[in-house]
């Protein structure tokens, strides 16, 4: 069955995303995530997403913001997203803003660095596997959309103990965590905080998944799944399919 492939960071991430006419590849460097991705896309593949939590970088944009991605900027490149599937993303969440998202191989954990970044690109939000996403995308010839929700907002500092804790499979190590927060018990005052952004960005990812549906919110299946929707309320309406 056509399908488009959803990209996570985390595990949870790829939990959300999973679901009818959608494949998830979660976790690993940039090197594995497209190693990953690259095997797992075929020819009844029909685009590839960034789905998941994100950085912030506009001092505007609050913890739950949606970002739909205009443009994924690298150290090397930038590459458009597919207009078609953009459009119908923001139509399905209302209040999710579009603009460009960077992605980075490595953790952007400290405000003046967001505020580096966002200074020098312009973009509202950073991730970790937006631009790999977009690289195989563009070399393979299929659509790419990104849907990221922030988490840590621009002013906010993201804790080290929570970045060394995450393992390569995008699943948390408790043990790690409890190892860095005792080296480095002054980060024990951000874990609250900390906690409280990640329940309102997995909420608000939860929410934007619900809203996308099936296929992550892909043209054609949305169409598709309209004219199924329309053909049973006229069998309902008449006995007939027409």
């Amino acid at each position: 069955m056509a399908a488009v492939t959803g990209v996570t960071g985390l595990a949870f991430e790829a939990r959300i995303a999973t679901g009818r006419h959608t494949r998830t590849i979660c976790g690993g460097d940039g090197r594995m995530l497209a190693a990953s991705i690259a095997q797992a896309v075929s020819e009844d593949c029909l685009g590839l997403i960034s789905f998941g939590v994100a950085g912030g970088l506009s001092p505007d944009l609050r913890t739950g913001t949606c970002v739909v991605g205009s443009t994924i900027v690298s150290e090397v490149t930038q590459v458009a997203t597919d207009r078609n599937w953009s459009r119908a993303l923001l139509q399905l969440i209302p209040d999710a803003v579009h603009g460009a998202i960077v992605g980075t191989p490595r953790v952007i954990s400290l405000p003046e660095t967001k505020r580096d970044l966002h200074a020098s690109t312009g973009a509202l939000a950073v991730d970790n596997e937006s631009h790999v996403v977009a690289g195989i995308a563009a070399a393979r010839g299929l659509p790419m959309a990104a849907v990221r929700v922030i988490m840590d907002p621009a002013t906010r500092e993201l804790p080290r103990a929570a970045v060394t804790a995450i393992r390569p499979n995008g699943t948390i190590d408790l043990a790690t965590l409890i190892r860095s927060m005792m080296r480095e018990p002054g980060e024990l005052l951000m874990l609250p905080r900390t906690t409280i952004d990640a329940l309102i960005g997995f909420a608000a990812l939860l929410r934007c998944r619900q809203l996308l549906g099936p296929g992550l919110g892909f043209p054609s299946l949305r169409e598709r799944q309209t004219d199924a929707r329309l053909s049973i309320e006229i069998y309902a309406n008449t006995g007939s399919v027409t």
